[in-house]
């Protein structure tokens, strides 16, 4: 994201070709194109949700195990998938997220727009954050096999993305059992009191359009990460998911640090989570980065899975 090109990088690993989805009315699904492999196969879905909070219909885009017909009784843990700024839903091919026969997991792309999965301070209509949580949330429960509940949900996200899967995790540990960011925007708010912002054509319009001018501090308060994070309560830290984020050391939007101070953070409260550092921009993607996703939203399950079979 040096640029406007650049910035329209969320999940170049993700979305590789352009594509049109046909859309159809909630609930109905309609499939995208069968893969050339041979036996089961996962599958793209996409569908619309018929959002109250967002005045409009809402898409996104579903990926199914490949086990997902043939195991007719069995349930799927989820991982919502946040996209960076000028990103969609849209998703048309599943190499590039190395999701193959083996995955057990349903994957759900989020449509974020660039309203920073939060509800607008200044549109009223423009309620991101409300719309997660409290209607796509349902909305898949309803639609799929999902294991609906907090031990089979993560949610992760790219730059805008991973601000957003952060915020989600702090701000709904009823939900999350994991969120994950890759090189996020955690100092989003920051950027209003910042001399110079990040050279992004209109950024400054479309975060005073989310957050406002930052004269409501109480706005900017309630989305701020550090804030979240160093003031949330001692005494329910325990039931807080687990944390994943990582940044570029040469992030060009400057994300390096304060990724690394939001970390100091959670080391310093003893909130369990995992950090890691990769040279490179803000367009750095570690070779290993969906496989992780799967390997630590598996662990992450089982261990939530356990644990709400002690009690």
């Amino acid at each position: 994201m040096k640029s406007h090109k650049i910035i329209a990088w969320l999940f170049t690993l993700i979305i590789i070709a352009p594509a049109t989805f046909a859309q159809q009315p909630t609930p109905t699904l309609s499939p995208a194109p069968s893969l050339t492999v041979t036996g089961p196969q996962p599958t793209i879905r996409t569908g619309e949700l018929d959002s109250k909070l967002m005045a409009k219909k809402m898409p996104y885009s579903v990926v199914l195990p490949a086990n997902y017909e043939s195991e007719k009784e069995t349930r799927f843990p989820v991982i919502y998938m946040l996209h960076g700024l000028g990103g969609n839903h849209k998703i048309t091919k599943l190499s590039s997220v190395k999701y193959t026969d083996k995955q057990r997991v349903i994957l759900v792309f989020v449509e974020g727009g660039t309203g920073f999965y939060t509800d607008s301070s200044t549109i009223a209509s423009n309620k991101y954050e409300s719309y997660v949580v409290n209607e796509l949330v349902n909305e898949i429960d309803k639609a799929f096999r999902t294991i609906a509940e907090r031990k089979g949900r993560a949610v992760a996200g790219v730059s805008m993305g991973g601000y957003g899967a952060l915020k989600y995790g702090i701000k709904y540990p009823q939900l999350f059992s994991l969120a994950v960011s890759w090189s996020g925007a955690v100092n989003v708010t920051g950027f209003l009191e910042a001399k110079s912002l990040p050279l992004i054509p209109g950024l400054k319009a479309m975060l005073t359009t989310v957050f406002g001018d930052g004269k409501d501090r109480q706005v900017v308060t309630a989305n701020d990460l550090f804030k979240l994070f160093a003031e949330y309560p001692e005494d329910k830290l325990k039931d807080l998911p687990f944390f994943y984020l990582d940044c570029g050391t040469e992030d060009e939007l400057g994300l390096f640090k304060p990724n690394r101070d939001l970390s100091e953070i959670m080391i310093n409260r003893k909130i369990p989570h995992e950090y890691r550092e990769f040279p490179g921009g803000h367009g750095v993607s570690p070779a290993n980065q969906f496989p992780d996703l799967y390997q630590l939203s598996e662990r992450i399950f089982k261990k939530q899975e356990a644990a709400s079979r002690a009690k």
